[in-house]
């Protein structure tokens, strides 16, 4: 997080070619806890692709394979998430909203096998980002960078079969 290059100007204010207003230390901090938030979401629920299952899985869903002390954890870090909302202006019902996501990933993660078959599909840090992105108008928020289409072969590549063109 390069906090020199948010702390001297802020692009997005009025102004002419070369004017720039200075951005108060209240905007880089929004800045960087929005900077940390999406980060923070995309570790916890999309850090790897998993081709098998078509999807994609974060460290939750990692620490939810440890017993109890797994499930633990991945709650610790989506509880430092809500204090993150906080400081973008989440409302206490928001951030309520938030914890309980929260505790279903925790007490669903809980259960041996099917609650770690649950924490790869239900993805409660990138639910709360949504919740959060929704809350405050802030659509620019995004956990995930667009993916290039991936491409559906109805005869796999190398099978023998060539498709002339015309």
């Amino acid at each position: 997080m390069n906090t020199a290059r948010i702390a001297r100007t802020n692009p997005r204010a009025g102004g002419g070619a070369g004017a720039r207003k200075p951005v108060s230390p209240a905007a880089i901090r929004r800045e960087l806890a929005r900077q940390r938030l999406v980060a923070l979401t995309r570790l916890m629920d999309e850090a790897f692709e998993v081709p098998v299952l078509g999807t994609r899985v974060g460290l939750d869903a990692l620490l939810g394979l440890v017993p109890v002390a797994g499930d633990l954890v991945s709650a610790g870090i989506g509880l430092y998430a809500v204090a993150q909302a906080r400081e973008l202006g989440a409302s206490r019902w928001l951030q309520a909203r938030m914890i309980s996501n929260l505790l279903l990933d925790a007490a669903v993660g809980a259960v041996p096998l099917a609650g770690d078959l649950a924490d790869v599909y239900f993805k409660a840090h990138r639910r709360n980002l949504k919740l959060l992105q929704k809350a405050i108008g802030e659509p620019y928020i995004d956990g995930a960078e667009p993916r290039p289409a991936r491409r559906r072969w109805a005869v796999p590549p190398g099978a023998g079969a060539r498709v002339r063109p015309g």
